[in-house]
């Protein structure tokens, strides 16, 4: 096995273990959040200003799908989207205070758990898993995407 199998083996091994952790006190927190609730709001939150379709894109949802999970962020506060004055099929979105603090506080949740239960580690382990993860992030990130933002998006919902 080359050293680029070993290393997507490890991460298709790992990483959904690290979710299942994450997901697990997601659910405790007073907000409500689902996993791709919390995964949305940490993209438009970074990506400011970031498209409909960038977002189901980056969470891997159809652009229905994301559609319905932002209308429910949207109903809740937590999500704005702006829908484009010269073309309606362009939507841009935008997390609101009320979305900001909630991610704050699900993120601060889950960041003392997941410390918890790499606290047995040795410090230099630690390091060595931060210095992957920052590897990861150049590899994975939505920088790294390339997402075209210029992509039609699917029609705003019409308020009611």
């Amino acid at each position: 096995m080359s050293s680029e199998e070993a290393c997507a083996r490890a991460l298709l091994d790992v990483v959904p273990m690290v979710m299942r952790v994450i997901r697990h006190h997601l659910v405790r927190h007073p907000s409500g959040l689902s996993v791709p609730q919390f995964r949305t709001l940490c993209y438009v939150s970074t990506a400011r200003g970031s498209s409909l379709t960038a977002a189901a894109d980056f969470i891997g949802l159809s652009a229905p799908a994301m559609s319905r999970l932002v209308d429910g962020l949207v109903e809740v506060g937590m999500v704005r989207r702006v829908v484009s004055p010269d073309d309606r099929r362009h939507v841009k979105l935008s997390v609101t205070a009320k979305g900001e603090a909630a991610l704050r506080e699900a993120r601060t949740l889950a960041q003392a758990e997941l410390a918890e239960a790499v606290s047995s580690l040795k410090t230099g382990e630690r390091a060595d898993i931060v210095e992957a993860m920052r590897l990861l992030q150049g590899v994975f990130g939505p920088e790294a995407n390339n997402s075209n933002d210029d992509a039609v998006d699917v029609p705003a919902k019409p308020r009611r």
